[in-house]
């Protein structure tokens, strides 16, 4: 199952780098043609791509807007905020993710001792000159939608960083899959983070856990830990593939 899952992920690759026959995909791949075109069925059926004649194209994702988002689930995002505050430590180094329910736990770093080393643009001028906060920002590419920054200069800044653990968002997020979002350069920033900090801890609320409307995916590493307010039933995959499960309020 997970070579299969992997292959998808590369399959999405090459389409998006304009490969989409299936006799090309074929011999990328080393399989049969029929195979390619099992899987080509399955990414449609995820509506990560759009069936042509002989092949396929990337189907546009649907992504909403942060000022969307901000206004969704918003009892939530605070009760996960709060709970995920107990994680940070005094004086330590902390990666901040893009997104709306990350901005939301970020506002409350305000007046710590803290590093913070984020692309989150709504959060600067929160932390900016907080007393005892240092705001380290990743530039970049801004993604007007998320308002957030992404690609090489974000990815090179970030490598000189390390950092005791990461808060990361998603939009979407899924037992032995890992997370989800609508773009290569999104996924490939939050790969980075995971790697430069010690803890991943992924903030999700109850709409994001299962979700799998993005073609774009980061594996989890071990160990990490999630915090939402899913009611236990939810969490319980995750749980049982070794993920710690905080769960707010």
């Amino acid at each position: 199952m997970k070579r299969r899952r992997s292959r998808h992920d590369e399959m999405l690759a090459a389409i998006a780098g304009g490969e989409a026959d299936v006799d090309a995909l074929a011999a990328r791949f080393g399989v049969s043609a029929s195979t390619i075109r099992r899987d080509l069925n399955a990414l449609s059926a995820r509506r990560a791509i759009a069936r042509t004649y002989g092949g396929a194209i990337l189907a546009p994702a649907h992504e909403t807007s942060l000022h969307a988002r901000t206004a969704q689930h918003r009892a939530a995002k605070a009760a996960i905020a709060h709970a995920a505050l107990g994680l940070v430590g005094e004086g330590e180094t902390v990666i901040l993710d893009g997104g709306s329910t990350v901005e939301a736990f970020g506002r409350l770093l305000a007046g710590r001792s803290l590093r913070v080393v984020t692309t989150n643009l709504p959060l600067i001028p929160v932390l900016a000159g907080a007393p005892g906060m240092e705001l380290v920002v990743l530039g970049g590419t801004v993604r007007p939608i998320s308002v957030s920054t992404v690609g090489p200069m974000a990815e090179a800044a970030l490598r000189g960083v390390t950092a005791a653990r990461v808060f990361m968002g998603a939009d979407g997020v899924v037992p032995g899959r890992g997370v989800c979002e609508a773009t290569m350069e999104q996924v490939a920033l939050k790969s980075l983070m995971m790697r430069q900090a010690r803890e991943v801890v992924v903030l999700a609320d109850a709409s994001k856990l299962g979700r799998e409307e993005q073609p774009f995916w980061a594996d989890l590493p071990p160990g990490w830990t999630l915090v939402t307010d899913a009611p236990e039933a939810a969490c319980a995959p995750f749980a049982a593939e070794g993920a710690r499960v905080i769960r707010a309020g």
